[in-house]
């Protein structure tokens, strides 16, 4: 997390947590989602702005995390800006390398060591690392049919939300808040 960044949560320790205006797609694509996307429909039925600028870019995918409850989020500042998720919270860019399996790094620069394989009821496949989970790239699938070809990697039978379950990440942070609000007011 950057130093501006952790030094924001110290001034203003209590500032809301804003949902449903950033999302990651598949391709590891961020888009901003406004009120009026967001009343047009879920994503990634309707994505948003694709967020293009390099640099915001960067400063997001620096400041990338997930909470105790598997919500992935970004910290803006003193703001936690919670992320939809199209597939998962990494997006894999694999190098093939020299006869080995491929080198995985994320979407967001992180470098990661393969534990399993996965293939979604899409037959999107899917890679579990030491950092998490990720979808492969969909530019990648050549490389990682090599792979699996070789034997490196041997993908089990799931599905998105079984994969969610397992790896213990939530898709959207923005229905998980909004079922724990009409929770509570049917609590009370």
């Amino acid at each position: 997390m950057d130093d501006i960044v952790k030094a924001a949560l110290k001034k203003w320790p209590h500032v809301p947590a804003c949902h449903g205006w950033l999302a990651l797609d598949a391709r590891g694509d961020w888009y901003m989602r406004d009120d009026r996307i967001q009343r047009a429909g879920p994503f990634p039925q309707i994505k948003g702005s694709r967020i293009e600028h390099d640099k915001l870019r960067e400063f997001i995918e620096r400041n990338y995390e997930a909470d105790d409850q598997g919500c992935w989020y970004f910290q803006n500042g003193p703001q936690r800006v919670y992320v939809e998720l199209e597939a998962a919270p990494f997006v894999w860019r694999l190098d093939a390398g020299e006869g080995g399996p491929p080198a995985l790094r994320s979407h967001t620069g992180r470098d990661a060591v393969y534990q399993s394989a996965w293939l979604d009821e899409h037959d999107r496949l899917f890679l579990a690392t030491d950092i998490g989970l990720g979808i492969v790239h969909t530019l990648d699938m050549a490389t990682a049919a090599e792979a699996v070809e070789q034997g490196h990697w041997a993908p089990k039978p799931s599905t998105v939300a079984a994969l969610a379950e397992r790896f213990g990440h939530q898709l959207s942070p923005q229905s998980r808040q909004a079922a724990t609000q009409h929770q509570e007011k049917t609590d009370h």
